[in-house]
């Protein structure tokens, strides 16, 4: 497989976290999705380790590494667990995220070192009931009362809800809609029971519930208005995470498909010898080499301060849409124990699926790219 350049301190970056995941995470991560939760030392170690604020500044308690460092974490810990990569992306790509890419600088100092240490966890508080594709519909309401914003309303689906910290929160106000951090320990707040989910199991996902949560004007992330266009930019970001943990999926798919093909005798011989499953590896090896490249290029664009909304959605459908033909072909080639929990390849087949649903439908990512293609009247890269 061609290796793609990385800095030294990149390379560093990924062996630490690899040794992690090959040492710690892999070996009880079915475990994580049987009793549907990850262990507190797992996720002490994962923030004493400085992975859920690789991609920051260090003036804000981060390492530095930038989207692309933060791609390289999450495509080792997509290899192992992607109940984990979820809980890290929540956390990082659009739970911390939100304070960086919009908050002031007060607002950064005084909660992102945390965060970024993993000593607090953060959560994205966006979707509702009848605001998912929709995200502009949201009913949540913040209103003003002296220095004080009152926010009412519930949120659904929020991963790390159940015990996250702090919370960036998504409501509508008179100019539209605004962000506000909100803190778990303040009146009114209140998390709802962890959803029963068919994957990413160990993820902790729930509902969040606002009754006259008093929020200081100091909490409000930006201006007010600033929210819609500030979760949009939020979520690009976390497209190309899902699509790095995506990657480390695929890759690890196909290396255990690869040696049980070789492994797996019938008619006398190993069924990689067999034309059938030779294409199967084939069509893997290359959507894992397109990922890959389109990968790396794209989140060195973010960095770049270049990346396109466009882009971002190349990213995530491509990423979403290719782990799940390689899990049901990885599947496929172990068949009737691919099929038993005894393997972990039905967890990596239950875990794909919702890759097409969050950080954006695929269905609207399509919509995206179709909009920039027509715009650009089909030069993409003119």
């Amino acid at each position: 497989m061609f290796e793609l350049t990385f800095t030294e301190e990149q390379r560093m970056l990924r062996e630490m976290v690899r040794d992690f995941v090959n040492n710690e995470l892999k070996p009880i991560a079915g475990q994580i999705d049987e009793q549907e939760f990850i262990p507190e030392h797992i996720i002490k170690t994962i923030g004493e380790l400085g992975l859920l604020g690789a991609a920051f500044p260090t003036e804000y308690g981060g390492s530095g590494f930038g989207e692309v460092g933060y791609c390289l974490i999450q495509e080792e810990i997509g290899r192992a667990c992607a109940s984990t990569a979820t809980f890290i992306g929540a956390h990082t790509s659009i739970g911390t995220n939100s304070l960086y890419l919009g908050g002031s600088e007060e607002l950064k100092q005084r909660f992102m070192p945390d965060l970024c240490a993993g000593t607090k966890i953060a959560a994205f508080g966006l979707t509702e009931q009848g605001a998912g594709s929709d995200a502009f519909d949201l009913k949540t309401l913040a209103v003003q009362d002296g220095d004080y914003w009152v926010i009412n309303g519930e949120k659904q689906w929020i991963t790390n809800g159940p015990f996250a910290d702090v919370i960036a929160v998504y409501a509508r106000t008179k100019k539209g809609i605004s962000a506000f951090v909100v803190e778990k320990e303040m009146e009114g707040f209140t998390p709802g029971a962890p959803e029963k989910k068919l994957g990413i199991r160990g993820s902790k996902t729930s509902t969040l519930k606002f009754e006259n949560v008093r929020v200081h004007k100091d909490n409000m992330i930006g201006r007010d208005g600033y929210g819609f266009p500030l979760s949009m930019k939020v979520l690009n970001t976390g497209r190309l995470g899902l699509g790095a943990a995506c990657l480390g999926s695929m890759k690890e798919l196909l290396e255990m498909s690869t040696k049980y093909a070789k492994n797996r005798f019938q008619f006398g011989e190993p069924i990689s010898n067999f034309q059938a499953i030779q294409f199967m590896l084939a069509e893997m090896a290359t959507m894992i080499f397109a990922l890959e490249s389109m990968l790396y290029r794209t989140a060195t664009l973010y960095d770049l301060g270049k990346m396109t909304s466009a882009q971002a959605g190349y990213v995530k459908y491509y990423a979403s849409d290719s782990l799940d033909k390689i899990a049901d072909m990885a599947l496929q080639i172990y068949a009737g124990m691919g099929y038993s929990r005894e393997m972990p390849i039905e967890r990596y087949y239950r875990d794909s699926r919702i890759n097409r649903i969050f950080e954006g439908t695929n269905e609207i990512q399509k919509i995206v790219i179709a909009r920039d293609v027509i715009k650009k009247n089909g030069a993409l890269f003119a």
